[in-house]
């Protein structure tokens, strides 16, 4: 059964605006653990991906890449993490994070 969007004050989770991100909560993204099968820096950065704007995914990539994280990972199939950012419309601003500190794309010329 598939319900109406609820609005308002119907609403069950209240919207959250001007949230703090502290160096602290975007730095705990690194300690995410992955579920199994999944590369753990893919893991990583998917979850960051998903969870900041892109002013906030600017100053995670930079904690990434100097604590060690490889920002080329790639899934089995070859492909990178730029490579599926590539695939979402909105994606622009991610992916100019992402190349700017050295990602590439895993998929054949």
């Amino acid at each position: 059964m598939i319900e109406e969007k609820k609005t308002g004050k119907e609403r069950t989770q209240p919207a959250t605006r001007n949230e703090e991100w502290s160096d602290e909560r975007i730095q705990g993204f690194l300690e995410l653990e992955p579920p199994a099968g999944v590369p753990a820096d893919y893991h990583i950065l998917t979850k960051a991906y998903r969870g900041m704007l892109p002013e906030h995914f600017s100053r995670f990539v930079p904690f990434f890449v100097a604590a060690g994280h490889d920002i080329n990972v790639t899934l089995s199939d070859g492909t990178t993490f730029l490579d599926h950012v590539a695939q979402h419309r909105a994606a622009t601003p991610y992916m100019e994070v992402l190349e700017a500190a050295g990602a590439k794309s895993g998929k054949p010329a």
